[in-house]
This record gives C-alpha cells, structure tokens and sequence, in this order.
C-alpha cells in the first residue's frame, strides 16, 4: 500500500510541474505589452461592428500577439464605465494606446472592415508599428 502511495505521489507531483511550466509560458508578461488596442462597442452590433472587430483581432494575433493586447468592452456595462470616460468614448471606437499616445482608428475601420479589410489591416498594422 505504501509503494502504491509513493507511486501515486510521484506520478502526480512529476504530472503537475511540466503543466504549470507550460501555463507560465503561454502568460503574457505586463511589461512587455506597451501597446494596447480598444474596442469599444454597444450592446447591440452591426455587421462592421463585428467586423472591426474581428479584422483587428486577427491583425492582433497575426503579428503582434507577444506585443500588443486587444482588449474589448462593451462601453455600456456599468464595470467599463470607467474606461469610457477615460477615452471619452459615445460611441463605437478603436484606440490604439501606448502610454499616453492615443490614435483612435474608428473612421479607418468603420470604413474599411466590411469592404475593404485588407485597406483596414495596413492601417492598423502602420500605426502599431510606429507604437512600438
């Protein structure tokens, strides 16, 4: 019985740390992310408002994944009020945020998600890349 413990020990303890080895390395590290993109959006969205969204994130995770974090938040919960003040934000928005410089990329998006993304993703790709 006592083998069988030790056994069972010794599976788990070793099964443990290479999985929380491997959880460390996917975790973005805070310091590292300068530069963030916003989205701000309504409860109820539209098609290009889906979109915006869904080209930036793909931008997001293409390129700048270990660089940039897309953060998304429905401007009219009570919990994201604080940022959309901070911002500003009436209505559907894209900011781009590095310290204290903002460039805010709502006319671009909303003009190009839906019928011209790859107009839309050298935009954004230009912007971040003159962030970082």
């Amino acid at each position: 019985m006592k083998n069988l413990i030790s056994i069972f020990s010794f599976v788990l303890l070793f099964g443990i740390i290479p999985m929380s080895a491997q959880k460390s390395e996917v975790v973005k590290s805070p310091e590292k992310i300068q530069v963030k993109a916003y989205y701000f959006h309504a409860t109820r969205r539209c098609e290009t408002c889906q979109a915006v969204e869904k080209v930036a994130s793909e931008v997001i995770k293409e390129s700048y994944s270990d660089q940039v974090s897309m953060l998304v938040y429905n401007r009219e919960k009570e919990e994201n009020k604080s940022l959309v003040k901070k911002y500003k934000i009436s209505g559907q928005t894209l900011l781009i945020v590095k310290a204290k410089k903002v460039v805010n990329l709502t006319n671009d998006a909303f003009l190009n998600a839906r019928n011209n993304p790859e107009k839309f993703r050298e935009k954004l790709r230009a912007t971040i890349d003159s962030m970082l």
